[in-house]
């Protein structure tokens, strides 16, 4: 496929994404409007806030394909890189904790507590993944990375 056919695919998923985003939000709305548990209701609310924050990386991929294309300068970086380090450490450090956390419930049958832990987990994991492939888009295309 030639780039711009590549282009409007991608654009055109983005926007078939976004209505099943949107289902996702409603669906979750729906139980949490039908359970008085907090189990329940807190995993629907996540999962309800991630579906939002999906819509908007879609919608910032789409934009950067209909509108404007996305930049990134190493000024930019630069002014916010020693900040961005700093939360990596508390992003890690914070990995350390949900592990110690879990390692302490191991054969204690705290099944709520050790399913939100692991989701904590894998959250925090998925923040440091962030960071990390972020540090990896400064390295490769700014000379002072």
């Amino acid at each position: 496929m030639k780039t711009k056919e590549v282009q409007e695919k991608l654009l055109s998923n983005m926007k078939r994404w976004q209505k099943i985003e949107d289902a996702a939000v409603s669906t979750t709305g729906q139980i949490i409007a039908k359970t008085e548990n907090p189990v329940l209701r807190l995993v629907m609310e996540i999962i309800q806030h991630d579906s939002q924050m999906h819509y908007r990386v879609q919608q910032l991929i789409a934009d950067s394909l209909e509108r404007t294309a996305v930049s990134l300068t190493p000024e930019e970086m630069g002014v916010v890189w020693e900040m961005v380090e700093q939360h990596l450490a508390i992003e890690k450090k914070m990995v350390s904790l949900v592990e110690e956390s879990l390692d302490n419930l191991k054969g204690k049958k705290m099944v709520v507590q050790e399913y939100l832990l692991n989701y904590l987990l894998e959250d925090e994991k998925k923040h440091d993944n962030l960071l990390a492939n972020f540090e990896n888009i400064k390295k490769g295309m700014y000379p002072y990375g």
